[in-house]
């Protein structure tokens, strides 16, 4: 039988690894200049960490992990019909594999809650695992590059967050449309319309505005209990339309009735006159059916589309006031972005983007094998590269020269160094750069070599 593997999870060829490294890299690079530091925290949690956390859906998409041993000892015989798989997977299962990156965050904030300095600044670049259906962009491991801050409630850090995002993808050169809304104008539209208590039925429905269309939306608010004359209250509010200020400015004059409403629109127009005032790269819109669909979030709504490309949101985030609070530390802030280095690649192969060094080998210079004598020079003067600093590698058999030429090519290795039977006795390297099949003969010095190299 052929060997495979789940549904949902891919391998990655050398080629697909220096893509994704680059994505990486440069988000941790960005992640960094903020003052960011990294963390980990392990594959699986105990499942009374994760249950309850992403809503009953997320429960749902959670991997479970069965437990060690004789798992069914002591389970109920009647626990095993079907009706009682619910009861019986929290007896065999005490374990499951993170969904996200920020429940174990929050979780280490308050187990190590006395040696955290505050306000505590992490990011976390490491794989999630969600049951969820595979389709194009949509995975059951993949990788999450998130950056959190917690202990502070200033918006300088909502701020600081999107200049954040705004630079990664100005380095990536994904154009890029940041949306923006905020949990409390949400909850003031609900308030407005009278159906307060249902807030998640409302923002579960709105936040869908994009994929299904008004009128379904307004369907699904009439399926979730909500009077037609609610429905009707919060069309107003879904048909706000103008510059990014008109908007701001309808939404406070409509929102003014209420409070909490009022105060969320205020820190949005904290947090876009921050940001515009410092200059952004990325195309900046006010989206008030951005939900997102997580019950922590309380504050400042984030996400990011592919300004380019039809794929779904690429990053996201925002703030959560509560989320700690469910592990016995109440009253800690917290803001966070999350980034899909799954879809950022998938956008980046979509557009050409990788650049020339995003490429499979490391390797500059291939040294070819012509025998013992030559091999050991090889072996003499790659060193000497390599503590330069220059990847550089000796092929190992004394094999016919088409062959090592074509491994080079094959491996976009951009130069060969030759040391023959003359070169030998002469103290030379004749270096092919394989782009132009120029050739160049060299002293058999490391410095020499390398002055071709960069030139």
């Amino acid at each position: 039988m052929k060997p495979s593997i789940p549904k949902g999870t891919r391998d990655f060829s050398p080629v697909e690894m220096a893509r994704r490294n680059y994505i990486f890299d440069t988000i941790r690079t960005v992640f960094r200049l903020y003052g960011y530091n990294p963390v980990e925290t392990p594959a699986m949690e105990n499942l009374s960490t994760l249950m309850g956390k992403y809503g009953e859906e997320g429960d749902k998409l959670l991997f479970k992990i069965l437990n060690s041993g004789e798992f069914l000892k002591g389970v109920e015989p009647e626990l095993l019909d079907g009706e009682h798989y619910p009861r019986l997977t929290s007896r065999l299962c005490e374990k499951g594999l993170r969904y996200d990156l920020t429940v174990p965050f929050a979780r280490y904030v308050v187990q190590h809650r006395n040696e955290l300095q505050m306000p505590f600044k992490r990011y976390q670049i490491q794989p999630v695992w969600r049951a969820d259906r595979p389709q194009k962009g949509r995975y059951r491991e993949f990788y999450q590059c998130d950056a959190d801050v917690v202990g502070s409630d200033s918006l300088i850090n909502e701020i600081e967050l999107l200049q954040m995002v705004d630079e990664v993808f100005r380095r990536l050169n994904i154009r890029i449309i940041l949306k923006l809304n905020n949990r409390k104008v949400l909850a003031g539209i609900a308030e407005l319309i009278g159906f307060p208590d249902k807030i998640i039925d409302i923002t579960t429905a709105i936040d869908k505005l994009d994929k299904i269309g008004l009128d379904n939306v307004n369907a699904e608010l009439i399926e979730r209990g909500l009077s037609q004359e609610a429905v009707d209250r919060l069309q107003p509010i879904l048909a706000i339309s103008g510059s990014l200020d008109q908007r701001l400015a309808a939404l406070a004059e409509l929102l003014a009735p209420s409070e909490t409403g009022s105060l969320g629109v205020r820190e949005l127009q904290t947090v876009i006159n921050g940001v515009t005032s410092l200059g952004l790269t990325a195309e900046l819109d006010l989206d008030v059916s951005l939900a997102r669909g997580l019950n922590y979030y309380t504050g400042t709504i984030i996400e990011v589309k592919a300004a380019d490309v039809q794929i779904g949101s690429i990053s996201g985030g925002g703030r959560y006031d509560n989320l700690t609070g469910v592990f016995g530390m109440p009253g800690l802030s917290g803001v966070g972005v999350s980034f899909g280095a799954d879809r950022i690649y998938d956008v980046l192969l979509a557009l050409d983007l990788f650049p020339q060094e995003a490429r499979a080998t490391s390797t500059t210079v291939l040294f070819a094998n012509f025998g013992n004598a030559e091999a050991a020079a090889s072996l003499r003067l790659a060193k000497e590269l390599r503590a330069a600093g220059t990847a550089a590698e000796v092929y190992p058999d004394t094999v016919k020269m088409k062959k090592q030429m074509g491994y080079a090519d094959a491996s976009k290795i951009p130069f060969v160094a030759i040391i023959g039977e003359t070169e030998l006795a002469e103290r030379k390297v004749n270096l092919k750069n394989m782009t132009t099949g120029e050739q160049t003969l060299v002293d058999a010095d490391a410095a020499e070599i390398l002055k071709v190299i960069l030139k």
